[in-house]
């Protein structure tokens, strides 16, 4: 009998990987300030292709992702990047500051009394509410 070939629960299907790469060029065009004609004229193809791909009807080619990288000026790796590397990449960010990667390191030395008092107060702080003792 022939092994029986099993997806892996962590590697995404073409469709899901089309929706990521969907959303990836939509927040990347957006955040560029650009129109799907605008992008579209950069990468000279239609402006229903962009509108294809970012609404996960077309995957793009590889070349097609090559020049879309090129069009949107990222790295063609921002295209594919799936929500895992997305929140990996929010933690470096936040951890790099020195004052967060500070408390970071000590919260898991906290009882969970005191962090749970930590949270409330910083949740405070952070919705302009203040506690009455």
């Amino acid at each position: 009998m022939a092994p029986q070939l099993v997806a892996s629960a962590t590697a995404p299907s073409s469709a899901e990987a089309g929706l990521q790469v969907a959303g990836q060029v939509r927040e990347i065009r957006r955040a560029r300030h650009l129109s799907q004609r605008q992008l579209a004229a950069r990468m000279q193809v239609p402006r229903t292709y962009i509108s294809k791909i970012e609404n996960g009807k077309a995957i793009p080619t590889l070349g097609s992702l090559e020049r879309l990288a090129n069009a949107l000026e990222v790295d063609m790796s921002q295209l594919v990047r799936d929500t895992r590397s997305c929140r990996e990449e929010e933690v470096a960010a936040i951890l790099a500051d020195p004052f967060l990667g500070e408390i970071a390191a000590l919260l898991p030395h906290l009882e969970p009394l005191q962090r749970t008092l930590f949270y409330g107060a910083v949740r405070d702080a952070a919705t302009g509410r203040r506690r009455s003792a």
